[in-house]
């Protein structure tokens, strides 16, 4: 696959800033369960985030052309966030 680079995302939500002609717009691509990661992939002119669970399947898919995309923002997951997680995870087993 020449041309395709995958980033991984550590993170839960990512927003995406596109020029729209008459300024910009937002939208954002939010991981919606426990497991799922976001992931950005550029290749071929198009900008790809999607998210997908732990086993690599994807839930959803934003496409936008790598022409407009103003920015990519990660907002990752707070370390308190996953520590509480995964303290829940244990005292539920």
């Amino acid at each position: 696959m020449s041309g395709w680079y995958v980033l991984n995302v550590k993170g839960d939500r990512v927003e995406i800033v596109i020029d729209s002609g008459d300024g910009t717009q937002t939208y954002e691509v939010t991981a919606t369960r426990a497991g799922r990661r976001v992931e950005i992939s550029t290749g071929r002119g198009i900008v790809e985030v999607s998210e997908v669970t732990r086993s690599g399947t994807t839930v959803r898919t934003a496409r936008f052309m790598a022409s407009r995309v103003v920015a990519l923002v990660e907002h990752p997951m707070d370390a308190s966030s996953a520590a509480d997680a995964r303290e829940a995870r244990e005292a539920g087993e």
